[in-house]
């Protein structure tokens, strides 16, 4: 394993660096998806206009697993290697991946208000996402409950190598169960079913955000880290202070 930016001071001088270059490119990439997707696209044959609140539904969807996939990856960096950011990297993705997963079922009742004449069904996807999300704030909770980082770090691994579980059931939901929500269109076999001039702004689209993410990814672990430092210093401060009235 290359440890090469395991050592923190290492992270953070490499996190001063991108952080920029990836969130401006994430946000140029995001906007000229933006524009294909509102301007250039055409609407559906079926849905009409309604069809453009894919361009944000369907990246937050695909990021809403993407980072819990990426918290299950540091959960076992926490649990198995002990590696120095693991903890570090879920503590910071947790609250990136709920706004995600957030944003995912709030444009998938827009979308299906219209298309089902209903804000919300027990869908098997649907539920499966609002399993994920609540399983988000869990975590984010379970953070907030402990005061020594490391503890907090080992007890929120566990429970996320747990909830890692629902990833395939969102994945593979709508092959499983007969759903409301229409299958895979984009990555299957046999190809996209979507047409180029409305494929190419949603990927350009879920690419730019991606970028977003590991932007904000990397400056909520630099905060981390600099949070971690302060917090060491107040109490090896505190503890000077004890040994000099107990002197």
């Amino acid at each position: 394993m290359n440890l090469t930016f395991a050592n923190p001071s290492r992270f953070l001088a490499f996190a001063r660096l991108a952080i920029p270059w990836v969130g401006a490119l994430g946000a140029v990439l995001a906007g000229i998806g933006f524009y294909g997707a509102f301007a250039l696209a055409p609407a559906d044959y079926q849905q009409g206009e309604t069809v453009r609140i894919i361009y944000i539904h369907v990246p937050a969807a695909w990021l809403s697993t993407a980072c819990y996939g990426m918290m299950a990856l540091s959960s076992i960096g926490t649990l198995v290697w002990r590696h120095p950011l693991a903890d570090v990297s879920a503590k910071a993705m947790a609250p990136i991946g709920a706004a995600f997963t957030f944003l995912c079922l709030i444009t998938g009742s827009l979308w299906g208000r219209p298309m089902w004449g209903a804000w919300w069904v027990w869908d098997a996807r649907l539920t499966s996402v609002l399993v994920l999300f609540l399983m988000y704030c869990g975590i984010l909770a379970l953070w907030n409950a402990y005061e020594d980082p490391a503890r907090a770090g080992r007890a929120a691994a566990v429970m996320t190598l747990v909830g890692a579980i629902n990833l395939p059931i969102v994945k593979f939901s709508v092959d499983w169960w007969n759903t409301l929500h229409q299958p895979a269109s984009v990555f299957r076999m046999g190809g996209s079913t979507i047409d180029a001039s409305m494929l190419w702004p949603l990927l350009t689209v879920a690419l730019g955000l991606t970028l977003v993410m590991v932007c904000l990814h990397m400056a909520a672990m630099r905060n981390e880290i600099l949070r971690r430092r302060v917090r060491t210093l107040g109490l090896m401060a505190a503890s000077r202070e004890t040994q000099g009235f107990s002197a």
